[in-house]
């Protein structure tokens, strides 16, 4: 199998084997934007398998999201060839309206605020709702 480098877009490498749907989904990544090629399960030094993901022609993902799923990946911005940035992904700080509370007396469960989380532990990648003070996984 051959895939073609892209001269302008976006890289999203060393995604968990097998995440990479996943990913697509919850980035809502607009395909008429550009051309979106998703490698699924290839051999990689770093981590035995990975995905990745390339977006031709786009500018931005939203980072949060994607630390969220895998704080692992690597995002590479492509112009002209050429990589101008590349990220390394962590845990996001604080995410909002990404996850959701499953306390069922927390205010989000009954009004229309936003969803707020706060990065309660590093290490296992837990939450904390910033009204209820629920504990969740982060991906879930």
């Amino acid at each position: 199998m051959e895939i073609n480098s892209i001269s302008n877009g976006i890289v999203i490498d060393h995604l968990q084997a097998g995440s990479g749907m996943k990913v697509l989904d919850y980035l809502n990544i607009d395909t008429e934007l550009g051309s979106v090629a998703l490698i699924m399960n290839v051999p990689s030094r770093k981590y035995d398998r990975k995905d990745i993901i390339k977006l031709e022609n786009y500018e931005n993902v939203d980072v949060n999201v994607l630390g969220l799923i895998d704080h692992n990946a690597t995002v590479i911005y492509i112009q002209n060839g050429e990589i101008v940035k590349k990220l390394n992904l962590k845990l996001p700080q604080k995410v909002t309206n990404v996850l959701k509370c499953k306390n069922p007396r927390c205010i989000t469960s009954m009004e229309a605020v936003p969803n707020v989380f706060h990065l309660a532990d590093n290490v296992s990648g837990k939450y904390k709702c910033e009204y209820c003070d629920n504990i969740i996984k982060s991906w879930e």
